[in-house]
Order: structure tokens, then sequence, then C-alpha cells
């Protein structure tokens, strides 16, 4: 979510901006035509942060339900460390409480706006079975 990134080769194992950075210009440097390996990674579709506002405490205990009861359709795998991410063939749908505020922060990523709403789908059916009064930005 927040886009850190960590090394562990070459590096301390920590995230440090400047360091992915000088990385990704080191891995672009090594290439003939550096425009053709930015051109080759793939498009896809996504969204920017959401988040869901609720009470104290409230976003960690739904995260939990969702965890313990929710089913989503065509998942390949569903990790549940720091929140919940559901990873499907053409993309993720993520959901965590977040630490600072009383909200649940989702980013959702797929290979195509058919898929990216389809995922979306997914999720809003879970959180509205779990939660009917909530008011989804999604």
């Amino acid at each position: 979510m927040s886009g850190h990134i960590f090394f562990k080769e070459r590096w301390f194992g920590f995230d440090d901006g400047l360091y992915a950075g000088a990385r990704l210009l080191e891995i672009v440097s090594q290439a003939a035509d550096a425009n053709a390996v930015l051109h080759a990674l793939p498009d896809s579709s996504s969204t920017p942060e959401l988040n869901i506002g609720m009470g104290e405490g409230e976003p960690f205990a739904l995260i939990e339900q969702l965890q313990r009861h929710a089913r989503f359709a065509g998942a390949r795998e569903i990790i549940t460390i720091d929140g919940l991410r559901v990873e499907y063939a053409d993309g993720f749908g993520l959901a965590r409480p977040s630490n600072t505020t009383p909200v649940v922060v989702l980013r959702f990523e797929a290979d195509s706006a058919a898929a990216l709403a389809r995922i979306q789908a997914d999720f809003r059916r879970v959180f509205t079975e779990a939660r009917p009064d909530l008011r989804l930005p999604f």
C-alpha cells in the first residue's frame, strides 16, 4: 500500500526510496534500449487508495471477520498478513485496517478494466454481506 521496497541483496534489508531508484536506474542502464525495457512492462488497470471510514477499532474487527468467513469466487490465494489480500489469476484486491486512522484501506489492480470491475464486485459483495451499512467508495 505504501510503496515501500525492501532489498536484502547488496543492502541492509530495510526500505530506502533512493536506493530503490538507484537499483531501477542500474537495471535500465544495462539494456541497449531503455525505452524497450519500460514499454515491455505490462499494462494494468488499478484504483487509487480507497478508504472506508468507520468507528474506532471497527476496521480491525471487520477485517478479522472477513478473514474468517468471507469467500471469494475464483480466488487463487488469500493472504491474511496485515489484512486481506485476495489473488486472482488476473489481478488482486487488498483490504487492510489502517494503523493510524479508523479506516479500511483498499487497493485493486487487474490485467484489464473488466477484470478490475469483477474483482471489485467480489469485494463489494463480501463487504456488503458483512456490513450492509457501510458506504463503499467503489
